[in-house]
């Protein structure tokens, strides 16, 4: 027979899956945490984080998002409606992910290479890339367009994209029109503000680079920046 787990409600507020994913974000939840919330309910004598410690354990490497509605029904505790939630789920998401990969970036010339959009602009374009704890890109964001010699950036601007899609981290690049990538005293105040403000919510900014059509510059690389650096 097997053992009797703890009913959700036993288990301590903050290590509930619901209550950890609205806290910290899905990047901070294990894969059974996850499948825990799709599950949402286990059965008499298994809460539902050993329910869904069973199932990812019954399909090996990834095959779980493959299962077909018979095979999730045969497993004790999953019943027709759960099954036909979890096939949707995984199938949704195969097709919002189709043909894409999460770009990384490790490097300033990573940065400068997904800045083709900007760089050769008349005007300064700042454009956020809004990063996951592993670097990967969540997504980008144009925040600011200025005119030919300043461009105004504001922490609220920058930080409350990264705030509602759970960033971790954040890279800023902006172009110089002037085709002069060395930093002005303005991107050096910008940036001092844009780090103590993420310091402050616990978002690190990896990086600033100015760029241009076949330059850049790294203001962490200058050490205007402090740690932590790219990976």
């Amino acid at each position: 027979m097997a053992k009797k787990t703890p009913a959700i409600k036993d288990i301590p507020h903050v290590d509930r899956p619901r209550e950890k994913i609205m806290r910290y974000g899905p990047d901070k939840l294990s894969n059974t945490e996850l499948l825990a919330i799709l599950l949402r309910t286990g059965q008499q004598g298994e809460n539902v984080l050993a329910l869904s410690h069973r199932v990812l354990k019954q399909f090996h490497s990834g095959n779980l998002a493959k299962a077909s509605i018979k095979q999730l029904t045969d497993i004790h505790g999953i019943g027709p409606a759960t099954a036909c939630q979890l096939v949707a789920t995984f199938e949704l998401g195969k097709r919002l992910l189709k043909g894409k990969t999460a770009r990384l970036y490790l490097s300033p010339e990573d940065v400068w290479k997904a800045t083709q959009d900007i760089r050769s602009n008349k005007k300064e374009h700042t454009l956020i890339f809004y990063l996951n704890s592993r670097q990967q890109e969540i997504t980008k964001e144009h925040i600011s367009v200025g005119t030919l010699t300043q461009n105004l950036v504001h922490p609220r601007e920058v930080f409350e994209p990264a705030i509602r899609h759970n960033a971790a981290q954040i890279i800023v690049a902006h172009n110089h029109p002037s085709g002069d990538c060395e930093p002005s005293e303005e991107d050096i105040i910008v940036t001092e503000r844009l780090v103590h403000a993420g310091m402050i919510l616990g978002i690190d900014v990896i990086d600033h680079v100015i760029v241009t059509q076949k330059y850049f510059v790294s203001l962490r690389e200058r050490g205007m920046i402090p740690s932590p650096s790219y990976v």
